[in-house]
């Protein structure tokens, strides 16, 4: 893969997304000053499935960071992130619930 100086940090962060390699997602990061809920989010879908046993506690880090990050959620919003997360593999409105959570 061919990438140019001029390409921002985020667009090789997208891309590395979409690898689902998790040193490559790892290092992209790593060149971000802040990456975000929703970025997040994909992340901890690419650990689930590539490094399952690491799922459980990114998905704790993330139900924390939503906590801090929006001040306004409430405990049905913390329920609800917590239900999606455990349920992300057999329940197609999970991933939908999150992303939801991620938008407000």
């Amino acid at each position: 893969m061919f990438v140019t100086s001029h390409e921002s940090a985020y667009a090789r962060f997208r891309r590395a997304l979409k690898t689902g390699n998790m040193a490559i997602i790892r290092s992209a990061a790593g060149e971000l000053p802040h990456v975000d809920l929703g970025d997040a989010l994909a992340v901890c879908v690419v650990i689930r499935k590539t490094e399952p046993d690491r799922f459980e506690r990114a998905a704790l880090r993330w139900v924390a960071r939503f906590c801090v990050e929006r001040r306004e959620a409430t405990l049905t919003e913390v329920q609800a992130a917590a239900w999606a997360f455990e349920n992300i593999a057999d329940e197609p409105a999970a991933l939908a619930t999150l992303q939801r959570l991620c938008s407000r």
